[in-house]
C-alpha cells in the first residue's frame, strides 16, 4: 500500500480550492520535519498529514472530527511498522476497555 485516498463526508474549501478527498502517500523521513515546525501534539500529527497528502496543513486543521478520525485509521498503515503497532495496541486497549464498562 503506497497510498490511500479518504472521501470526506463533508469537504473542506480552502482558499478558492475545494477538497472532497484527500490522497496521502507513504510517510517519508522529511515528513517528520514538516511536524517539527509546529507546536502541540494535535498540530505535529496534522502537520505529519498534510505532509503526507501535500495539502495545506488549514486543509487538515478544517477537517470535522469524523473525517480527522477517518484520516487517522486510514493513514497510520502508511507511517511505518512502529505507528502500525502502536495503532494497533491503542485500539486493543480501547476496546479492552469498552468490554470492562458496565
Amino acid at each position: 500500500m503506497e497510498t490511500v485516498t479518504v472521501t470526506l463526508a463533508t469537504p473542506v474549501k480552502v482558499g478558492e480550492k475545494e477538497y472532497a478527498s484527500l490522497t496521502f502517500r507513504k510517510a517519508k523521513a522529511k515528513d517528520l520535519i514538516a511536524s517539527d515546525a509546529v507546536s502541540g501534539e494535535a498540530r505535529k500529527s496534522m502537520a505529519l498529514y498534510a505532509s503526507m497528502g501535500d495539502v495545506p496543513i488549514k486543509v487538515i486543521e478544517e477537517l470535522d472530527l469524523d473525517d480527522f478520525e477517518a484520516v487517522s485509521e486510514k493513514v497510520v498503515p502508511l507511517m511505518g511498522k512502529k505507528a502500525t503497532a502502536a495503532a494497533a495496541k491503542l485500539a486493543a486497549e480501547k476496546s479492552d476497555s469498552k468490554q470492562e464498562t458496565p
